[in-house]
């Protein structure tokens, strides 16, 4: 179904798209799944997940899930490239859930879980320590059906709260990645025996990410301490504002990365160069010598400036002809509504035993629009589900696989 699932989320696994979705449920379930993960990437990648729910009539649902991923055999080298031998990486994860009624139609739930990263045994070049990491977060969940129509559920889901992910080095550390889900589910047609859904998700992630980038319009990346004092070399600007590269903690996340592409930030550094080249923004002019209105350095058509950032007739372009003067004036808010993932799925079921799916995934920006096909079968308890992903050849999502099994008792 394209992974549109939080405002579905009507069964064990309801415990990774919605946990929310978990205290409408009665009784209890088991599930399973296997996913031969990224067949276009490498063969032996695989994913495995278990989960589980029980309802308790005082208490409401308690459930969770297991993830383990096998990234599979890698090659380590040496930092001149000399092969080392190889070695295996994977993540696993657990998630403990809760779910509560309420109304009659509303729900809220929550994950808590912690995730284990093994990457390598031993750092990179001279660094100390493992490349493994620890982390835990939490997810919020919420569920409401008839939203304003009878037939429409509304589902949000915001996930992986929680503090930066850190392996070695605890400067280096990246945010998890926080996402917030909001998700539609309408019962087109919803008879005794014949149900057909349209279900559509769209995801935001709540990371704030910046290259280098000039904030203050001086025309250089740094040059400061975090004091505003005069510093060669150093990262901060004369109003000791951070220019080089970084993200923002998750509380202004939260807030931020609504704008971290559009509205926020200055002229951005777009590709470093040996010497000082890294710490100046622009310096060279387009000459279109040919008249072809292509910047193409192997014709020498871009022409290094004199002077220094901020003089008149400084070049607003890099040597490899991207501007960088006066970037930050070209972006919009269809930068950041190129961020969004939108996800369209139909669901279509013959009494309560047969379901056909098909779905859409499109990230515009990860450059991922692949289709998706399913079936599902249910008798006396049990459950089998099976999901198809199609794309283009050499895709890494293409003939993804999912085989699930459940039973409820």
């Amino acid at each position: 179904m394209g992974e549109a699932q939080v405002a579905v989320a009507n069964d064990a696994y309801a415990s990774y798209w919605n946990p929310a979705g978990l205290g409408f449920l009665d009784g209890s379930e088991l599930a399973l799944m296997h996913v031969n993960w990224l067949p276009g990437l490498a063969n032996d990648m695989y994913y495995e997940f278990f989960a589980f729910r029980k309802k308790y009539e005082t208490l409401g649902t308690v459930g969770g899930h297991l993830i383990f991923l096998n990234l599979g055999e890698q090659t380590r080298t040496s930092e001149t490239g000399e092969e080392l031998g190889t070695f295996t990486s994977y993540m696993s994860s657990f998630s403990m859930s809760y779910s509560a009624l309420i109304s009659a139609t509303q729900s809220f739930g929550m994950n808590a879980k912690v995730s284990y990263q093994h990457l390598v045994e031993i750092g990179a070049g001279s660094e100390k320590g493992k490349g493994t990491s620890t982390d835990f977060g939490f997810d919020v969940g919420y569920m409401h059906k008839q939203w304003l129509l009878p037939n429409l559920t509304l589902g949000i889901n915001l996930s992986n709260i929680g503090p930066k992910v850190s392996f070695i080095d605890p400067d280096q550390a990246d945010p998890q990645p926080t996402n917030l889900t909001l998700g539609l589910n309408y019962a087109l047609v919803n008879t005794k025996y014949n149900k057909l859904n349209i279900v559509y998700d769209v995801d935001k992630l709540l990371v704030s990410s910046y290259p280098d980038m000039d904030w203050n319009g001086d025309g250089y990346i740094g040059g400061y301490d975090e004091d505003g004092n005069l510093s060669p070399g150093n990262d901060f600007n004369d109003e000791g504002k951070l220019e080089i590269a970084h993200t923002d903690p998750i509380y202004l996340a939260l807030f931020t990365s609504w704008v971290d592409d559009w509205f926020l930030g200055g002229d951005m550094d777009k590709s470093a160069s040996d010497g000082m080249g890294d710490r100046v923004i622009g310096g060279y002019d387009w000459s279109d010598d040919d008249m072809d209105g292509v910047i193409d350095t192997e014709d020498g058509e871009m022409v290094k400036t004199s002077g220094e950032p901020g003089d008149p007739g400084w070049g607003p372009y890099n040597e490899w002809g991207q501007k960088e003067v006066g970037n930050a004036k070209d972006r919009s808010l269809s930068n950041e509504i190129d961020k969004l993932v939108h996800n369209i799925g139909l669901e279509y079921w013959y009494g309560k035993y047969f379901a056909i799916r098909t779905g859409f995934y499109y990230d515009k920006t990860g450059k991922i629009n692949n289709p998706t096909f399913g079936i599902g079968l249910r008798f006396a308890g049990y459950g089998f589900d099976f999901g198809y992903t199609y794309g283009e050849t050499g895709h890494p999502l293409t003939n993804t696989m999912r085989f699930s099994l459940n039973m409820e008792f």
